[in-house]
């Protein structure tokens, strides 16, 4: 046995109180992922960039709705230098279109495009510490392009893998702190980050989902699995997603969608455009559209400018409404995305 193979067997009799055949348990994964895995573009490909793209775009978003898009995005900008070169308004509206969700890594993705041209030469850098200097690339990203697109990373822990951890071994769920990471790594073959990181993930979501499927599945680590043998499928806490329908997040899309085939529209013009029930007064009227559109420009999607009357004031309501119908919002402003 190897130091590296003895180190892991200790991290887990450690920390999970058993002396598993962590051989055995590797393999029976792997062979596992080679027949059942999901098909995704992505998979088969090592270009970092495009698994970059991949990962940013998969953050909270299901993968299913992310093939066509990702197709689409390499290719309208196939490698970094043309993305970088591109306006940011366009990769932002086409973020909006393929309803990605989360405009802002769109911004990100298309700066951290810049920074790789400007300060790594075109070259996405292999290392996670570098990987992290990138916009809008926090450890989890980073690690899982290192790991995907250079078989270097540590271990890629997401609740598809949590959710596996915590059901196989019933010390994890006992923990005030489960020690997730730590034992993901201690399962970690080494020099094999690229293939087991896809396949405890994609056991995650295929086999060990919320609701399980083991046996239909083929899981292959019932044999090890507290939750199998018990029957207690107990999963670990994720925080619920707040509703979509309704939620600003729904209309900052319909904005950047908006803007990016009208152009500059008025506050107004645009809020009648994203909805049916706009009032500039309403509820849903001038003063709640204009905070959408202000969390925007403060995220540099969009720009926002106040046209300035000839007595050097924007203009305000119509001074015929009462002061309690009056909006601060000047109705001048127009909004359009930023280039």
């Amino acid at each position: 046995m190897s130091d590296g193979q003895a180190s892991s067997v200790e991290t887990l009799t450690e920390h999970v109180g058993t002396d598993i055949d962590i051989n055995a348990f590797r393999s029976q994964l792997l062979s596992w992922y080679e027949t059942e895995h999901r098909e995704f573009p992505w998979r088969e490909t090592d270009d970092p960039y495009a698994i970059l793209v991949s990962e940013v775009m998969s953050q909270q978003t299901q993968l299913g709705r992310v093939v066509d898009a990702w197709k689409d995005f390499i290719q309208r900008w196939s490698t970094v230098e043309t993305l970088a070169a591109a306006d940011q308004s366009a990769v932002v509206t086409f973020w909006s279109e393929h309803a990605l969700g989360y405009n802002n890594r769109a911004k990100y993705l298309h700066e951290a495009a810049n920074q790789i041209v400007d300060q790594y030469n075109g070259t996405v850098p292999a290392d996670p510490d570098e990987l992290t200097s990138l916009m809008g690339v926090g450890p989890y990203t980073a690690n899982a392009v290192a790991s995907f697109a250079f078989n270097n990373g540590d271990a890629v822990v997401d609740t598809n893998v949590e959710r596996v951890l915590y059901r196989v071994f019933k010390q994890v769920r006992q923990a005030d702190d489960p020690p997730y990471e730590l034992i993901a790594n201690a399962v970690l073959p080494t020099d094999k980050s690229r293939i087991w990181n896809n396949a405890i993930m994609e056991l995650g979501g295929v086999a060990c989902e919320k609701t399980p499927r083991c046996d239909e599945a083929h899981c292959p680590l019932r044999q090890w699995c507290h939750a199998y043998q018990t029957g207690d499928f107990t999963a670990p806490d994720v925080p619920t997603q707040p509703s979509f329908e309704g939620s600003r997040r729904q209309f900052r899309g319909r904005i950047v969608r908006t803007l990016g085939e009208h152009g500059q529209l008025s506050l107004d013009t645009l809020g009648h455009r994203i909805r049916v029930d706009y009032t500039p007064d309403g509820t849903h009227g001038r003063d709640w559209l204009y905070g959408i559109v202000t969390d925007l420009a403060d995220d540099g999607i969009v720009s926002m400018n106040i046209e300035v009357t000839a007595a050097g004031t924007a203009e305000t309501n119509s001074p015929d409404m009462s002061q309690d119908d009056k909006s601060d919002v000047p109705s001048s402003i127009s909004v359009s995305l930023q280039s």
